[in-house]
């Protein structure tokens, strides 16, 4: 018998970041047999400043995994703390692939998975829209169940709401806080439905309040971050999804579970460049729609772009011999 694929998923360990790497090795593993090994790595203080080209194995912070030894069949890494050891790693036997705009050569790996709305080139680049996720179908469902006897129950339609906060590109101002909570209160009252939302770490605190206190009247439940998370049970339930244009992550992960996605305008704190892109991809793909105050439905495949990467990497490690 083959043996699995071996697969690091290499980040700094912060969930955001992680994420990436881990979606997109998981995704390689549901295609073929793989074991997957979770990586962290840090730099101690006095490093972390220095050059990519510069840092090396012995700067790392002993806190870090290790990352010697008998190495993978794929290296997936993310982030900017990988970046220094993803391209020494090129040429020692694994498949190198960085996720994200790395903003070097993409040369320097075998293969960079890169938001097409960041307009990354090279010969190794291959191109997705927005990043990898862990979301799939099967996923949110097991995540599900946990909360079912709460959120079952709610009337439907069921409403998602994901929000996001203040960004170097966009602000959740007070005044906008309010708004859009008026907005989606009356949406929800006209369908007759339930309220589903959770705030992300970049909401501002008085922005958050300000919403809680005037949705809090909707069937439903708003999550105050206490307790397990249970943004993959929304989505599982929801009906509809509302995403702040803020997050190309989140609009990505609604996209890709096939519900109708309503994109909720933030406060622009610079021209929406590489988000404008993004969102109009989305679109393009019909995934989602600018939210226009009703619950509309419609229908679209949805977005499966982590999976398509994988098929990617494995070509890639198939036209190595690998």
């Amino acid at each position: 018998m083959t043996p699995p694929l071996r697969i690091w998923a290499v980040s700094d360990g912060r969930a955001g970041i992680e994420n990436q790497a881990l979606g997109l090795a998981e995704a390689v593993a549901r295609l073929t047999p793989s074991e997957i090994t979770r990586k962290h790595l840090r730099w101690r203080k006095a490093f972390d400043w220095l050059p990519v080209e510069v840092k090396a194995p012995a700067m790392l912070d002993p806190a870090s995994d290790p990352v010697t030894g008998d190495l993978p069949d794929i290296w997936i890494a993310a982030g900017r703390a990988t970046l220094p050891l993803s391209i020494r790693m090129k040429g020692c036997g694994p498949l190198v692939v960085q996720v994200q705009n790395p903003r070097l050569s993409p040369a320097l790996f075998d293969m960079v998975v890169a938001p097409a709305h960041d307009e990354v080139e090279g010969d190794t680049v291959f191109e997705i829209i927005a990043s990898p996720h862990r979301i799939t179908p099967d996923r949110i469902a097991a995540a599900s169940q946990a909360f079912a006897d709460r959120l079952e129950a709610l009337r439907r339609p069921r409403v998602a709401v994901l929000i996001g906060g203040r960004s170097k590109a966009f602000d959740l101002t007070d005044s906008h806080a309010a708004e859009l909570a008026d907005r989606i209160a009356q949406a929800v009252q006209a369908a007759g439905g339930a309220l589903m939302l959770t705030f992300s770490r970049r909401t501002p605190a008085s922005a958050q309040a300000i919403m809680t206190q005037r949705l809090q009247a909707l069937p439903g439940w708003i999550w105050d971050g206490t307790g397990e998370n249970p943004l993959f049970a929304f989505l599982h339930f929801a009906d509809h999804i509302l995403v702040t244009e803020d997050s190309a992550n989140m609009a990505a992960e609604a996209a890709s579970t096939g519900r109708p996605v309503h994109v909720l305008p933030m406060v622009a704190r610079r021209p929406a460049g590489k988000f404008a892109r993004l969102h109009a991809d989305l679109a393009e793909r019909g995934a989602t729609r600018p939210f226009d105050g009703a619950l509309d439905g419609w229908a679209y495949e949805p977005l499966a772009e982590t999976e398509r990467a994988a098929r990617a990497v494995l070509e890639a490690l198939a036209a190595r011999g690998g």
